[in-house]
């Protein structure tokens, strides 16, 4: 083990490959092994489990019983050295889990930056996560996930595997998602439909009411108009010429999916 400052409790377990940063918090029974990179400033509370590969950056908050960076639940999944990276300034709560990535999807899980993760959340393998999310408690992500910033999750909610949800959209409590959401659109409901755009939360993140406008637009031609998807595109692209905020709406729509939710 490589120290810089910290509290350690005598009960806890650090591997000889683990490399902790300054000012580092581990509490009683905490077990990290493996090749674990820590960064200045992270609590460990009781009970948490870290193994690795597994890189985590600064001042990251696990609560008790978390299990990070185990093997995935994948049965194709043979103990190849994959790995999980997360990013600075998350809270992680009771009883999560994050595994790392397989080798035949991007070899790594990766979590961004100033995230929420409620009690008994998941993050399965491959999994690609944003910053400023928030995963309400039993929030499930199976493996190949894509999540934009901004993004928040009801309790009970679960995507399928590749599926995608773009950046500010909110999905509703006990939610399946089966499609994909596309950036600021509101998706509730089993299998999820669309409700609109997250006007309050785009008002709370500071956009103008001219970009909020036009973001309604935009979902009046992806849903209330009748059009394809790229009659839509068409239609959006001249709104994001105007309003760049529109964009990333664009881009979600040609990239390659499991298709939207409708």
């Amino acid at each position: 083990m490589t120290q810089a400052t910290g509290n350690i409790s005598p009960s806890a377990i650090i591997g000889p490959d683990v490399v902790l940063g300054k000012n580092v918090t581990i509490r009683e029974n905490v077990i990290i092994e493996g090749k674990v990179t820590i960064g200045d400033d992270c609590i460990f509370e009781p009970f948490c489990i870290v193994r690795g590969p597994t890189t985590i950056g600064k001042n990251n908050h696990f609560y008790q019983f978390c299990s990070i960076g185990e093997g995935c639940q994948d049965l194709k999944y043979a103990g190849e050295p994959t790995t999980l990276t997360i990013g600075d300034n998350n809270v992680i709560r009771e009883h999560c889990t994050m595994h790392r990535g397989t080798v035949q999807g991007n070899g790594t899980t990766t979590v961004g930056s100033n995230n929420l993760f409620m009690v008994n959340t998941h993050v399965a393998h491959d999994c690609i996560i944003g910053n400023h999310c928030i995963f309400s408690n039993n929030a499930t992500l199976a493996g190949h996930v894509t999540i934009d910033d901004y993004v928040v999750f009801g309790g009970l909610a679960a995507i399928h595997q590749f599926g995608r949800v773009g950046c500010h959209a909110m999905v509703g409590g006990m939610a399946a998602l089966n499609m994909d959401v596309p950036p600021y659109v509101m998706a509730a409901g089993h299998y999820a439909k669309p409700f609109g755009i997250n006007k309050v939360g785009l008002q709370r993140r500071g956009f103008s009411k001219e970009a909020i406008s036009a973001i309604f637009n935009a979902y009046v031609f992806l849903y209330k108009k009748h059009l394809t998807i790229e009659e839509a595109i068409v239609e959006i692209e001249k709104l994001a010429l105007e309003h760049s905020e529109v964009q990333p709406l664009v881009d979600f729509l040609k990239a390659n999916g499991r298709g939207i939710v409708r």
